[in-house]
């Protein structure tokens, strides 16, 4: 048998005269919580339609369990769905709106009452069967929507964005429900969303999608750490880019010079003297003195601060360079510096340590 529980192959996909799936390829692994991460209209929802059979793919292939199941009818690919709106029905109680899809397939009275009442105990639920989904929190509705897609034991299940209407707090709290979940169940998660924070702390694989295509896949830390184009390095969390010329290549290093200064930074095997360069820096990788804090110099970047964003555990920095450039930094409270006292028009210096950048050419932009 396959270890791919899902594969798509070179899936197109047009609406009238707008292509939505430029030739998707991709595999879902036995077990795995997979995130496709996008900003609206990239394709994630049509992807989890054609999956699902509610839309049928103009080229390419779709495959469950190593069975073709392209042109089969919704009912006949076993895989369930957790909508944003959770699609519960309001005139069911809790019990039955996750018995519905059990009494469909003609399940015995018995199993139906086994198999719910556990699929309600998983999602911790069970003392509240006989509610209607009115009488329910946000949360609680989630997890019934989960209950009812889990209790039908699919292969893989899928969810449509099925925290965006939960509040920031509750959010975070479904997240760790959701992913213990997964581990619980053992089966195959493809989760859709537009929040990075939500793929990056949840996900085994991410799919990056961007206009139709898959533009990188790989672990959170792959995606974040090393992003292959300027379009994934933006989607995920800010980044600083700072047009970069190349003065020397060497057999591990790259000499450059960066806002007039020059860097000795880790070389990249396709950098040649042609391509226009962009160095990378995320925020919290950027590190800022006082001018009375550092002697040498040569290393690093000065400009005057603009803006000083206290968020509690971090101060957010936004520094204007001498080319009127603006760079973000955010600078992590601890036992050696507890205040991070930085005021508006202080002139500061700035550096991130060699190998915590990312290049990218023109080419990969």
């Amino acid at each position: 048998m396959s270890p791919n529980v899902v594969e798509f192959r070179h899936i197109v996909k047009q609406f009238q005269d707008h292509r939505v799936l430029n030739d998707i390829s991709f595999e879902v692994k036995a077990g795995e919580f997979l995130t496709l991460l996008g900003p609206s209209g990239c394709g994630k929802t049509t992807l989890l339609r054609i999956l699902s059979g509610f839309e049928r793919p103009d080229s390419g292939s779709v495959f469950i369990n190593g069975r073709d199941v392209t042109v089969l009818a919704p009912q006949e690919r076993h895989v369930n769905t957790v909508f944003q709106s959770y699609a519960l029905f309001p005139h069911l109680s809790v019990f039955d709106n996750v018995a519905f899809g059990l009494r469909c397939k003609r399940v015995s009275k018995v199993l139906i009452e086994q198999q719910v009442v556990n699929a309600l105990r998983m999602v911790k639920l069970e003392g509240l069967l006989q509610r209607k989904p009115h009488q329910l929190s946000g949360g609680q509705q989630q997890r019934v929507a989960v209950a009812r897609a889990a209790v039908n034991n699919p292969p893989v299940l899928l969810l449509d964005e099925p925290l965006s209407a939960l509040d920031y707090r509750l959010r975070k709290a479904m997240r760790i429900e959701l992913k213990q979940l997964q581990m619980q169940l053992g089966i195959s998660f493809i989760f859709v969303t537009h929040d990075q924070e939500e793929a990056l702390s949840m996900s085994d694989r991410l799919i990056v999608l961007h206009e139709g295509s898959v533009v990188q896949i790989g672990t959170p830390r792959e995606i974040y750490e090393e992003p292959t184009s300027l379009q994934v390095a933006q989607f995920i969390g800010e980044v600083n880019i700072f047009p970069t010329q190349l003065i020397a290549i060497g057999e591990h290093t790259l000499d450059v010079l960066i806002e007039g200064k020059q860097f000795l930074l880790k070389k990249r095997a396709s950098v040649t003297y042609k391509q226009t360069l962009y160095t990378l820096v995320r925020p919290e990788d950027i590190k800022v003195w006082a001018l009375n804090e550092v002697s040498n110099t040569d290393r690093m970047l000065r400009g005057t601060i603009e803006q000083v964003i206290y968020k509690g555990a971090t101060v957010d920095l936004i520094i204007r360079l001498a080319s009127k450039t603006r760079i973000a930094s955010t600078q992590f409270f601890n036992e050696d510096d507890e205040k991070l006292d930085f005021e508006v028009n202080e002139s500061v210096w700035l550096h991130w340590i060699p190998g915590w950048e990312v290049m990218l050419s023109s080419d990969e932009l």
